[in-house]
Order: structure tokens, then C-alpha cells, then sequence
């Protein structure tokens, strides 16, 4: 059985970690490239850097910062944010990530899938789906949560994985931010239904979610940003903890 990953998110504007609510009030967490030695230390198996500066001087910043990633670290990194064109994906890639994740660029062009899998290989492709559920099915949010589409969550992830996708990165905006656990249901529905990976994000905020989301959800990994940032989930105690409850983990 393939061991299960935990996956901590850092949010990076202008070459710096942030950590805020929904994007307000916004402070710096540190160097990202120290905190991800960090994680990569406490035993993280991936680690996910989403840029969230909108100007051009913010993408070349963030470039040379997933440069410097890439020569310190030891893990593998996916790095997101703004991403619209093979010319920005092949730019990330060359710059040291080692796959990208794109989100409403693969809704406004679904092609892009298509024609980046073939360029770069499925393995480097993870498409992000920010899901809320509106009269008992989930639908897709798009440009950064702020608009509502009538796309079925769960008939856009086939369609993913039939363009190329390699792994479904799947946040429940419902539950994001809450603390309340991971969306189970439609986790395990997606889990069930795709045979590429399903990385569960949205609501960490006890050891038993994580345990949840791998057993019930049936995920393949987890992702979570502010349990991990404030040591509130320290990964080495995560993986221990997962380890005694059957669930494989690499220690």
C-alpha cells in the first residue's frame, strides 16, 4: 500500500510566508525557503508553495525564490498561483518546482491540461479544485474563491484526469479555515471515483482529521497551512500518531 503524504501549504507574497484569514490581514511568517527546510526536517513528505502576489514583480520574485527552494531542499515542492500558459508553467518547472498546480487557467482554457501533460508529463500537472456545496452538489469557485460556477466538482475532476491531470488537489471551501475537518463525503466520492491522487485540503485542526480523511475520505494526502505554521500539529507527532492508528505513513 502506498504510504499516505502530509503536505504543509505556505502562502508567499513578495518572497515572504504569510499567514492570514482569507487573505486580510496579512503577516510575515518567515523566509519560506527556512521554513520549508523546517517541514522537510519534521518529516513532510511534499510541501506546496501557492504564490499570492498579482504583480509582475511578485512572479519574478517568485521564481527566484522556487529557485532557492529547489537548492536547499530535499522533498518534493508544488508550487501555484497566477499560473495561465505553458510558458508560465514551463518557467516554474525550469526554475526547480517539481510539478505545478493550476486552477481557474484550466477552467477558462481546459486545453491547457491537455497540452501541458504532453509537454511536461501528467506527473508535473496537479489541477486545484476549490469546491462549495450549493443545493446539495458541489460546485467549482473560481478565481480565488470569489466566483461562483454551476461546474459539478466531482464531473470536472473526470474530466482532469482524462485531459492529464496527475493529481486532484481538492479544497471544500465550506470547511476551509474552520478547524471542523476535512470534507469526508465528498473526498471519498472523488477518492473512489478517480484513479489519479486526491490531496484532501480544508479544515485540519486535530490529528483525528487527518486520520479521517485518510481512512474515511480515503485520500492520498493531506494538506493544511496554519495547524502546521503555529505548531499547533507538530508532523512528526501527526505521523506517529497515523502510524499507531494502521495508516501508512513514511517516519
Amino acid at each position: 500500500m502506498l504510504t499516505k503524504r502530509i503536505i504543509p501549504c505556505l502562502d508567499v507574497q513578495n518572497g515572504e510566508t504569510v499567514k492570514g484569514i482569507n487573505f486580510v490581514n496579512l503577516r510575515s511568517a518567515g523566509d519560506p525557503v527556512a521554513l520549508g527546510k523546517r517541514y522537510s526536517e519534521e518529516g513532510a513528505d511534499e510541501l506546496v508553495y501557492l504564490d499570492i502576489s498579482a504583480s509582475i514583480e511578485g512572479r519574478k520574485t517568485f521564481r527566484e525564490l522556487v529557485s532557492r527552494v529547489a537548492q536547499e531542499l530535499n522533498i518534493p515542492f508544488t508550487v501555484g498561483g497566477g499560473i495561465k500558459s505553458i510558458a508560465d508553467i514551463s518557467a516554474l518547472l525550469k526554475a526547480g518546482a517539481d510539478k505545478v498546480s493550476v486552477n481557474t487557467a484550466a477552467v477558462v482554457n481546459p486545453h491547457l491540461i491537455d497540452e501541458a501533460a504532453k509537454a511536461f508529463g501528467s506527473q508535473c500537472i496537479v489541477v486545484a479544485i476549490d469546491a462549495k456545496a450549493v443545493e446539495k452538489k458541489w460546485l467549482l469557485t473560481i478565481y480565488g474563491g470569489r466566483e461562483q460556477s454551476q461546474i459539478n466538482a466531482l464531473e470536472w475532476a473526470k474530466e482532469l484526469q482524462e485531459r492529464g491531470a496527475g493529481e486532484i488537489l481538492l479544497t471544500s471551501m465550506d470547511h476551509d479555515g474552520t478547524k471542523n475537518g476535512f470534507a469526508l463525503e465528498l473526498t471519498a466520492q472523488m477518492s473512489e471515483m478517480l484513479s489519479i491522487p486526491v490531496i484532501a485540503s480544508g479544515g485540519a485542526g486535530t490529528m483525528d482529521h487527518f486520520a479521517d480523511v485518510f481512512t474515511i475520505g480515503k485520500a492520498d494526502a493531506a494538506l493544511a497551512a496554519s495547524v502546521f505554521h503555529f505548531r499547533e500539529i507538530p508532523i512528526p507527532q501527526l505521523k506517529k500518531y497515523l502510524q499507531e492508528k494502521q495508516i501508512p505513513v513514511r517516519i
